[in-house]
């Protein structure tokens, strides 16, 4: 079992910034792919981002290029993602999930299978 706790949302104004943490625990001998989705008020949940087991291959969801940053740091177990020039439409709870990986630059970006979710934190970005 891996254990994901995100951390770093909170209120900000239109064009701001805010940077994002997913730190896992537990299992964490295995290489995971990790993604971060996004569930707005009313609406399903999304893709946002997402990286292979060593960093070297990333995705993003075509709102959020240019403006969103995924990374993650192995030695610490934490996956980041950096939100620039945030917009009312990025409101939402933001979620990061794991799957465990071939080493590959293949990296899934469909919820479904992803095996492991934090809890999500609240992102909030007024005009």
């Amino acid at each position: 079992q891996v254990q994901l706790v995100e951390s770093g949302g909170g209120s900000v104004q239109s064009g701001g910034s805010l940077r994002l943490s997913c730190a896992a625990s537990g299992r964490t001998n295995s290489d995971y792919a990790v993604g971060w989705f996004r569930q707005a008020p009313g609406k399903e949940r999304v893709f946002v981002a997402a990286i292979n087991w060593n960093g070297i291959s990333t995705y993003y969801a075509d709102s959020v290029k240019g403006r969103f940053t995924i990374s993650r740091d192995n030695a610490t177990m934490t996956v980041y993602l950096q939100m620039n020039s945030l917009k009312p439409d990025d409101t939402a709870v933001y979620y990061c999930a794991a799957y465990e990986s071939e080493r590959t630059v293949v990296v899934v970006t469909t919820g479904p299978f992803y095996d492991y979710w934090g809890q999500g934190t609240q992102v909030t970005v007024s005009s």
